[in-house]
């Protein structure tokens, strides 16, 4: 029986460490608009320099991970492997180059909100294909989390019809992140967070080249200077946020996963704030405190698997 309990003890701290590294991750994905906003490249030239320029840092880490667990198979040693790898890497990619093509053809507002969608699709994902359950304390978490979203930017979110395709392609986006999310909350169950997020940023880099390339504008920065929100997007974005991600993913349902990113929206408003002295209005005072109560209650909320 101590055993036990003492189990369970530390399978709840686990969870409350998966917890708290989802939301700083979820704090550090945030910062991605603001370096964007920085950026002298075009929209899928960053994003291919956020994926590109992690490679070295986690190629470092991955002989880290390798040396520590000597014994364990090299990740990526067989062709299911390489397949999972491909695929992380494509919806990953397929989401960056969406969402940067949906904010060309739509206000910024209208992507951000509708790519937010993605918690959602994540618990309908979650739901029909991994068994996860979830009740009705989650789902009305969730509900907050997403009327907090709309507070948030809804104010000026437009419905204009020469905004229709860049509004659908948002919708697109939501679910090629829910869809990556997924995918990598269950392919966490076998491999490590250094072996998916170097997966991802080598395969999916390879993805958004071409797509780079071939818009009209700066693929490469200018000045030595212009590079620095590309090392941002990269290094604090990507190595540090994006793996905190990939951590809690293997410890938390995917679809609470998702539900707690709605923290990005927040953190890029605040910081736009900061930075741009743009003005945050009751609207967003409300979709904060609706943000931050759904999350609460979600994680009350949340069931483990059905086994």
């Amino acid at each position: 029986m101590s055993e036990q309990v003492i189990e369970e003890k530390q399978e709840s701290h686990f969870n409350v460490m998966a917890f708290t590294l989802l939301v700083l991750g979820g704090i550090a994905i945030g910062t991605s608009p603001i370096f964007m906003r920085f950026a002298d490249v075009t929209p899928s030239s960053s994003a291919f320099w956020r994926l590109a320029l992690s490679i070295p840092l986690l190629v470092i880490w991955q002989f880290i991970d390798i040396k520590k667990n000597t014994g364990q198979p090299m990740p990526g040693a067989n062709k299911k492997d390489i397949k999972t790898f491909i695929i992380v890497g494509f919806l990953f990619a397929l989401d960056l180059t969406l969402w940067h093509w949906s904010v060309q053809l739509t206000s910024v507002t209208n992507s951000t909100l509708l790519a937010n969608m993605a918690a959602v699709f994540t618990a309908i994902g979650g739901f029909l294909f991994f068994g996860e359950r979830f009740n009705k304390t989650f789902i009305g978490g969730m509900a907050l989390a997403l009327f907090g979203a709309v507070s948030l930017m809804g104010h000026s979110f437009e419905l204009e019809p020469e905004n229709l395709p860049g509004d659908l392609l948002s919708l697109v986006t939501a679910v090629a992140y829910a869809s990556y999310i997924i995918y990598s909350a269950n392919a966490r169950k076998k491999f490590s967070t250094v072996s998916i997020m170097l997966a991802t940023s080598l395969f999916g880099s390879l993805f958004l080249m071409p797509i780079a390339l071939s818009e009209t504008g700066n693929f490469i920065p200018t000045t030595l200077v212009d590079w620095w929100p590309l090392f941002g997007l990269a290094w604090f974005t990507n190595v540090i946020g994006q793996s905190m991600i990939v951590y809690a993913l293997a410890h938390l349902p995917a679809a609470f996963g998702s539900v707690t990113l709605l923290i990005q929206p927040l953190v890029a408003a605040i910081l736009a704030w900061i930075l741009f002295s743009e003005i945050l209005s009751m609207y967003h005072f409300i979709g904060a405190a609706l943000i931050i109560s759904g999350i609460i209650v979600c994680k009350s909320g949340v069931k483990k698997k059905k086994k």
